[in-house]
This record gives C-alpha cells, sequence and structure tokens, in this order.
C-alpha cells in the first residue's frame, strides 16, 4: 500500500524523497525493521491477550529438566509471527507480483491449519489436536495449490540467453524476447522461458528439469511433467513443515534455525532477481522473483523478532500455527527461487529432527514384533530430546544447532561455487 501511495506522491506532487519507494533495497530493509518492531512492541500485548485467554500450553510430563516450569505458558504466539510477516508485505510489496500473493496466501492458510490444531488442543482439551489425517490433507492441498501455480502460471518464468536454448533439455515454452545493454554497450539477445527447471547442486552448467523424466521416452509427454512436479511440491511443503513443527520444542529453537534459514533464501532471492548477479554467479535469473526479498526480509525480521519473547525462559511458544507457518513459508521460498534440491541442506536441523523420530518409532515397532520388547536408538525423540535426556542444559543445545544451521547456510553458499 505504500509503494502505491508513495509512487503516486511522486509522480503527481513530486514530493522530495517519495521516489525511495521505487528502491527494493529500501523497501526490503523497512519490511525487516518494521517486522521486529511489529513483534517486540506489539508480541507482548498478543501474549497479554493470550493470558487472559487462557491458552496457555499443557505439558506432558516426559521427566525432562524444566519441563514443568513451562507448564501455562501461553501458546500460539505463531499469531505474532504471522502478523509481523503480513503487515510489512501489504505495506511495502506490489499486490500484482505473483510470487507475494502466492505467500500471502501460503502464510494464511498454514497459519489457519496451525491455529485449529492449536485451538482444540487449547479450548477443547483434547492432546492430539488435529486428526494427523486432517492436517495432512491441509498441507496436500497447500502443495496442491503451490505446485500448480508454479507450473501453470504464466508469470513464472526464467530467463536465458539466447544462445543458451539448445542446452535446455526437456519440455519448455518459449516467451518474450528481449534485449539487455549493460554499461559497455555490449547487447545480450534473452528470452524467457517457461519450464519447470531448478538448480542440481554441485553440478555447473546443468538445471533439472522435470519434463525430461517424460521427454526421455516420448517428446511429446513432457506437458505432463506436472504429474511429477506436483507431487514432489506436496512431499516438500509436508516435510519441511512437519520438520519445522518437530523442531518447536525447545525456547527460541525452531524461531533461530527458521531466521537463519529465511535470511539465508532471502539472500539467494535477491542474487536470483537480479540479473547482473544472477549471471556472475551462473545461476537461474528469474524475473519478477525480486519483490519475494521483501516478504523473506519480513519472515526473518518476524522470527528474529519473536526470539524476543521466544528466548529462554520463553515468555510465549509458537505453537503449530507458528511451526506449519514458518516450515510452509520456507519450503514454498526455496521452490520458488529454484533452490529445492538445495533444501535438505540448508534446512538439515529439520531433516535431521524428523528422521530421528522415524528411526526411533520404526526401529521401535521392529524390534518389539521381533524381540517382543520395544528398544530405542535415541533416549527420547526429536533429536533434541536425546540431548536433554543426555543432561545438556537446554540453552546449549538451542546455541549448538543456531550454529550448525549457520554451517549449513554457508555450505548452501558454497555450492554456488563448487560446481
Amino acid at each position: 500500500m505504500l509503494y502505491y501511495l508513495f509512487k503516486y506522491l511522486d509522480e503527481v506532487f513530486n514530493i522530495s524523497g517519495a521516489g525511495v519507494f521505487e528502491f527494493l533495497s529500501f523497501r526490503a530493509a523497512a519490511a525487516v525493521m518494521l517486522s521486529l518492531i511489529i513483534t517486540i512492541l506489539f508480541g507482548g500485548r498478543i501474549i497479554n491477550l493470550l493470558h487472559r485467554l487462557q491458552v496457555g500450553e499443557t505439558v506432558r510430563d516426559l521427566g525432562l529438566k524444566g519441563q514443568k516450569e513451562k507448564q501455562g505458558t501461553p501458546t500460539m504466539g505463531g499469531l505474532i509471527i504471522i502478523t509481523a510477516i503480513l503487515i510489512p508485505t501489504l505495506l511495502l510489496a506490489k499486490f500484482e507480483n505473483i510470487y507475494i500473493v502466492l505467500l500471502i496466501v501460503v502464510t494464511i492458510w498454514a497459519g489457519f491449519i496451525g491455529g485449529v490444531d492449536d485451538y482444540i488442543k487449547v479450548f477443547r482439551k483434547n492432546k492430539k489436536g488435529l486428526r494427523g489425517r486432517t492436517k495432512i490433507f491441509g498441507q496436500v492441498t497447500l502443495g496442491l495449490l503451490v505446485g500448480a501455480v508454479l507450473f501453470f502460471h504464466n508469470d513464472v518464468k526464467v530467463t536465458i540467453d539466447k544462445k543458451e536454448i539448445k542446452n535446455l533439455t526437456g519440455y519448455y515454452q518459449l516467451q518474450d524476447e528481449h534485449e539487455r545493454v549493460d554499461q559497455h554497450g555490449i547487447v545480450t539477445n534473452l528470452v524467457d522461458v517457461k519450464a519447470p527447471i531448478t538448480t542440481i547442486p554441485f553440478i555447473k552448467d546443468l538445471n533439472l528439469n522435470y519434463s525430461s523424466f517424460f521427454t526421455m521416452f516420448n517428446s511429446a509427454w513432457g506437458k505432463y511433467s506436472w504429474l511429477l512436479y506436483i507431487p514432489f511440491i506436496i512431499f516438500i511443503i509436508t516435510a519441511i513443515s512437519n520438520g519445522a513443527n518437530m523442531t518447536d520444542g525447545l525456547d527460541g529453537l525452531a524461531t533461530g534455525v527458521s531466521a537463519i534459514i529465511g535470511g539465508t533464501l532471502g539472500l539467494f532471492i535477491y542474487l536470483s532477481g537480479n540479473y547482473i548477479a544472477a549471471d556472475y554467479l551462473n545461476i537461474l535469473y528469474i524475473p519478477n522473483i525480486s519483490e519475494v526479498v521483501i516478504f523473506a526480509g519480513a519472515f526473518t525480521g518476524a522470527c528474529i523478532g519473536f526470539l524476543w519473547h521466544n528466548s529462554f525462559p520463553a515468555s510465549v511458544f509458537m505453537g503449530d500455527t507458528g511451526s506449519l507457518t514458518i516450515g510452509s513459508i520456507i519450503a514454498v521460498l526455496g521452490i520458488m527461487v529454484r533452490k529445492e534440491l538445495l533444501l535438505p541442506i540448508l534446512c538439515g536441523i529439520f531433516l535431521v529432527e524428523n528422521l530421528s523420530v522415524v528411526i526411533q518409532v520404526s526401529y521401535f515397532k521392529y524390534t518389539k514384533k521381533k524381540y517382543g520388547e520395544g528398544r530405542r536408538v535415541f533416549l527420547m525423540s526429536p533429536l533434541h530430546h536425546h540431548y536433554q535426556k543426555k543432561g545438556m542444559p537446554e540453552t546449549k543445545i538451542v546455541v549448538r544447532f543456531w550454529l550448525t544451521t549457520i554451517l549449513l547456510a554457508l555450505l548452501t553458499f558454497v555450492t554456488i561455487k563448487l560446481r
């Protein structure tokens, strides 16, 4: 809204300074600051409201140190994060951008699923919350929407040098052709290509076109590649949102990890939306994606600001309202910037937390069937509880997981050159 207002003031009244909203860097920085202000200053009021409504966390007795002190702490704090994401985005971003519209829908949709789950747990006193199948159905439906929009919408495309078309494999559609003249007067002929292309980590000058799995059998089958692309998108969104949900077990853990991941994806988005940077780094240039830097900035600022209230000892928990939302947003940001194959590295903490639960449950069932008694690989799952059982302080676990995520984020950047 502010973007359009100040653009109007600049064009009609020529007000000094109004044109600053044309600069993406200014709006992105403003989004970060505004989200921080909302979470820090207004987050306390939302927490007080949750107190009055008696929206307290019911903590199961797992025999963990410091667990009893968390009983009754307000949950559904994800409302703070969602508010701090949506308000800066609505004020500073361009609404006609399909990526922004889709991210707003994802935020509201995932927040609604998590909110219903928390509502059932808190107000209906049902510790199981939303039925697993219902929750999965909501995530699958969200993934179906995201996959369909990113595959079929005409504004979702990549731009390449016209000379590189011969290197494209699989099915693609050519759109507009245009020229780019750099500061030295060198002309580059560019073409917009609509295709389900993504980056392959550690491999140079070769991107994965999902349709290649179809065209290798019949060149006419490429248009049916959505049959592979959309289910894969559904899997990514479901896996990462559940991974974020599993990670949300210690004060500040999921929030800090998500802030690091969000900042990393924001930088990738900025580079992919800038032709000069994308060409220099030899990564895909994605038209229209640069506007998403504003959303990524608001997301990162909201997560960092939420730590003001969520760091040890937490005065509020994000609940499924927050964890499912931040997980879904991270997944969609990675998919939009064509870095979904890097998400297992960047979201390594989410992946390990998920795997620890799968391994624990699977091994327990296997040994119970074979030996008559269930055995465990970890002292407790998800993995952060394993370290708690070993006597490691909660804050040390959280900081070490943050540091691990920073290392994984650096590794994802290194993959740009290690090809």
